[in-house]
């Protein structure tokens, strides 16, 4: 679960308190525009995939809604929201309290841990003394960069940020940092391919922070757009219930990620 930190424009909530959605209109669906395997993946012509993109179209075919997918670059994604550019967003964001000023959530659709992987002939675990002659890689904008900078910067932890998950852990494989932290599976996603193999291993959970993360990805929404809410809470329910999700889940994970 991509557990990401966007600025938060309380400002912006204002200029759009009308921009509700009504039932007929097209929902504008915010993804973020990087690449974050195996939930969200374009090819070269521009046409996404992935466990993410399967529940969307899940989630839109059972509330009966016209979604339409919407690539945003994610520094941006929560204004793109709050400004009516999109509609929702299913983007791997964790309901964190800060999110929660702001946006609103649906129940959550999946959770993933934060944890951290390393090069593997390198030993230590994930805690601030382990890593505090260590680089590590960590993505810009998110609650990992945040957890980073609170707990693993002050011990001496040397911190090198990406703009994408995929450009650290290519910085990892090729032994330009020694570890970077993210969400568990996205993290194994990578350890399972051909060079995580040949580079690197697991370290260890971080030790939980609720202020900064949380292990459930919701749907964000505008905090007006109740009705929306609603019929959201019910698609994720029946999709669990009548083995919708158990079966897109399945291309993707030899366990139950909700």
């Amino acid at each position: 679960m991509k557990k990401q930190i966007v600025t938060l424009l309380v400002a912006g909530l204002a200029a759009v308190s009308g921009a509700t959605v009504a039932a007929a209109d097209p929902v504008k669906v915010g993804i973020a525009a990087e690449p974050y395997p195996p939930f969200t993946v374009p090819d070269a012509a521009g046409n996404w995939s992935g466990w993410e993109i399967d529940f969307m179209n899940a989630v839109c075919a059972q509330a009966k809604l016209d979604c339409v997918l919407t690539p945003v670059a994610w520094d941006g994604i929560i204004p793109a929201l709050t400004s009516g550019k999109i509609d929702m967003i299913i983007a791997s964001m964790s309901v964190t309290p800060e999110r929660k000023q702001v946006i609103d959530f649906t129940d959550g659709y999946y959770r993933s841990k934060a944890v951290v992987i390393g090069l593997k002939d390198m030993t230590f675990d994930a805690t601030p003394a382990a890593l505090a002659d260590k680089i590590l890689g960590v993505q810009v904008g998110t609650i990992h960069q945040a957890y980073a900078q609170k707990h693993f910067a002050p011990e001496g932890t040397t911190l090198r940020e990406y703009q994408t998950q995929d450009e650290a852990n290519a910085d990892l494989a090729a032994g330009r940092v020694d570890a970077v932290q993210a969400d568990e599976i996205t993290l194994r996603d990578f350890l399972a391919s051909e060079a995580g193999q040949a580079c690197c291993d697991l370290k260890g959970v971080v030790e939980s922070d609720p202020e900064i993360m949380a292990e459930d990805a919701g749907i964000g929404l505008r905090k007006e757009d109740t009705e929306l809410k609603d019929k959201l809470n019910a698609a994720i329910k029946a999709i669990r219930e009548n083995g919708t999700y158990a079966a897109f889940n399945a291309k993707y994970f030899d366990f139950d990620i909700y």
